[in-house]
């Protein structure tokens, strides 16, 4: 019995450079933009028998903003940074660059204090794997970039590292079809 998930990245908050960890902010004005603009071909996705949204702002408004009201699930929140939370990556680094390095490296490593690589990534596999597998079933859920990346690293079972490799824009759409531990990647033609 195989389920459709399309994750859909959420909106985007703020420029990729002023992202800041556990950012708790809904879009902003470009983001509400490129929705808007792109909203006629992510609102068919509302049609799916299940939707739903990471509990964060700018998730939660991508979704509604879209028509799917989305049921929040805590699984799919941002990765927990503990202390880093609401610092960019720059201001991070410039406090802590060896904590900064051993993150990046090593995915077991979690000097911030939240959670490890692999531990955000079995946390949003573990969500996936238990959607319901009611044969040719479609669900979409609006998550964070990172979420997503997560989500693909999970369902091709490769290496942690990978993530640092998979670059999620907003808005942007990946759809995994398969169960429990056997995800399939799904790429779809535009017309």
């Amino acid at each position: 019995m195989n389920v459709r998930v399309t994750l859909v990245a959420a909106a985007r908050a703020s420029t990729l450079l002023a992202e800041r960890f556990d950012d708790d902010r809904p879009p902003d004005g470009e983001g509400w933009r490129a929705l808007e603009s792109a909203a006629h071909e992510l609102v068919p996705l509302a049609a799916a028998e299940l939707r739903y949204c990471s509990p964060g702002p700018r998730s939660r408004a991508t979704g509604q903003a879209l028509g799917y009201a989305p049921l929040a699930q805590v699984a799919l929140r941002e990765w927990d940074m503990g202390r880093w939370r609401g610092l960019t990556l720059a201001e991070v680094a410039a406090r802590e660059p060896g904590a900064v390095e051993r993150w990046l490296a090593d995915p077991h490593a979690a000097p911030h204090g939240g959670e490890t690589l692999l531990a955000f990534i079995a946390r949003i596999g573990g969500w996936l794997d238990s959607r319901p597998a009611e044969d040719g079933g479609a669900i979409v859920a609006v998550a964070e970039p990172s979420a997503v990346r997560a989500a693909l690293v999970y369902a091709l079972r490769a290496a942690p590292q990978t993530y640092w490799s998979v670059d999620v824009r907003p808005l942007s759409t990946v759809t995994l079809t398969g169960s429990a531990g056997h995800w399939h990647l799904s790429l779809q033609a535009r017309a």
